[in-house]
């Protein structure tokens, strides 16, 4: 009870005109700046941390609440139209939702992903306000072998569920993987497949390979096919910008079940929703196969639900993660835990004492963030759907350059420029031969991860491989993997039975 005392206090303060003005202002912002290729939900709260430094702490984080949550959905309103998503958290949701706005059905989509944001979003941070310390305990659960277990599973698990080919599925995987290990190893101290450049020292920047993959091979991909498809120039969009009856029952229990992939991952670093949103996006693809007339591949209308209630719930557990314990899971939650800094504050549990009326008017703001965007965003959706109407070569044309400005923006260096082209071109060729793009994505984030956690393990066992299958968690992650696998494997040869009759 004490808690909800606390938080009505909180909306007391949230609710007032000048910050009811400063969470329009940052939902409205932040899905503006997400809905550019190249930047996305993180680099809105980066490029907007200046805009507040003049405002005082609570207007500032209230701000930054709707910049939140609003840089999110502008992240997956790209993905949703152009095939393009502004971060790597919006890819699940852009394989039926690009596919549904082809099919005409772009605003409805978007209403999909935006009552989905607010479904995980509202689930997860009345989990956060009630149950903090109980997700605390859950990351204090992990450790080292923990964490390579749980890379592990996300990168077999995702290499196999969203490509019909392993072989393909694993060498994206390969290649996500080739990117991570360029820089400076941390524990060595030794440069790694740098060539002796020293703008290579510090890594492929995440921004780089996600424009470049993503968004610049993407426009590779329809420029070569541009006047050989006749589709691309006859997109028709429907102008109903809400679901029907029929289109919610199909996508609540999506929106539910992403949500449950999504909490639990709020609270452990593996860098953000990636994780969840795909294997939301596998969990649904799975129940679409026993279906009698599978919809996946046609513009399911889960496939948008069940990746974007898992990505905004796993966004309102790392809000939780970020004030309880001063541990940012995310690249967006990094961001937010240097404003906080700026302010000369610490989260941590010494937040929730010293700070008590920032903290729980942080957290009320996130309730009324979430609704400001749905009821922004819903009847914007066939505004941001006549973005498809434009002229193929002159919007590409648009988000090349956004590109091209996003990734300099963040580094200043013209090697990154090139970074992109090259890398672009790689993922024109993955699209060419039908190799899935998710696991090189899971590769680069969970990539660097997966090797310091094993390196950890192991210096800290005295090279005892036992050790990585030392707890019940690993144990459970990797008997739950192997039963992944041959279930998996037994499916494809059943499958092919079925074809060879």
């Amino acid at each position: 009870m004490e808690s909800l005392s606390l938080l009505l206090e909180g909306f007391s303060q949230a609710l007032t005109p000048i910050n009811l003005l400063w969470v329009f202002v940052g939902a409205f912002l932040g899905t503006a700046v997400g809905v550019l290729p190249g930047l996305g939900s993180s680099m809105a709260v980066a490029l907007l941390l200046p805009v507040t430094f003049s405002l005082d702490p609570v207007g500032a984080f209230i701000m930054f609440a709707g910049v939140y949550f609003g840089g999110l959905f502008g992240d997956s309103t790209m993905g949703i139209l152009m095939n393009t998503p502004g971060g790597s958290t919006a890819i699940a949701t852009t394989f039926e939702g690009h596919r549904m706005a082809k099919d005409g059905r772009a605003p409805q989509a978007l209403a999909t992903s935006a009552i989905g944001a607010f479904i995980g979003g509202l689930i997860a941070t009345t989990l956060v306000v009630f149950f903090a310390p109980k997700l605390a305990e859950i990351a204090v659960m992990f450790g080292p072998a923990e964490y390579f277990a749980l890379a592990i599973f996300a990168f077999i698990a995702t290499a196999s569920v969203v490509s019909d080919s392993a072989l393909k599925g694993l060498t994206s995987l390969a290649i996500g993987l080739a990117f991570a290990v360029v820089g400076i190893d941390g524990i060595s101290g030794a440069s790694r497949f740098t060539a002796d450049i020293p703008q290579l020292f510090d890594g492929i920047s995440i921004i780089v390979i996600t424009v470049a993959i993503l968004a610049l091979g993407e426009v590779l991909h329809v420029a070569s096919r541009i006047h050989r498809d006749d589709k691309l120039t006859a997109i028709t969009v429907s102008g109903r910008p809400f679901l029907s009856r029929g289109e919610f029952r199909e996508a609540l229990p999506a929106w539910l079940r992403g949500t449950a992939f999504g909490v639990p991952f709020g609270v452990i670093p593996v860098g953000g929703a990636e994780v969840p949103t795909f294997m939301a996006y596998g969990t649904e693809r799975k129940l679409d196969r026993r279906r009698k007339h599978p919809k996946f591949g046609t513009g399911a209308i889960r496939g948008v639900a069940a990746p974007e209630a898992a990505g905004n719930a796993t966004s309102g557990t790392a809000m939780g993660a970020l004030l309880a314990l001063g541990l940012p899971t995310s690249a967006t939650a990094a961001i937010m835990l240097a404003a906080f800094q700026q302010y000369g504050l610490q989260p941590g549990p010494l937040l929730f004492e010293r700070n008590t009326e920032l903290v729980w008017a942080l957290l009320a703001s996130l309730f009324v963030g979430l609704v400001m965007l749905l009821i922004l965003n819903l009847p914007f959706a066939p505004l941001w759907a006549k973005l498809l109407l434009i002229p193929k070569p002159y919007l590409f044309a648009g988000i090349t350059v956004f590109c091209a400005l996003g990734v300099y923006a963040t580094s200043s260096t013209v090697t990154d420029l090139l970074l992109v082209l090259g890398i672009g071109l790689l993922g024109f060729l993955m699209r060419r031969y039908g190799f899935p793009l998710a696991p090189v994505m899971i590769g680069v984030v969970l990539g660097p991860l997966a090797e310091t956690s094993l390196r950890n393990a192991m210096m800290s066992s005295g090279g005892e491989l036992s050790v990585l299958v030392g707890s019940g968690i690993t144990i459970t992650l990797y008997s739950v993997l192997a039963a992944v696998m041959v279930y998996t494997v037994w499916q494809r040869l059943a499958a092919r039975r079925r074809q060879d009759v």
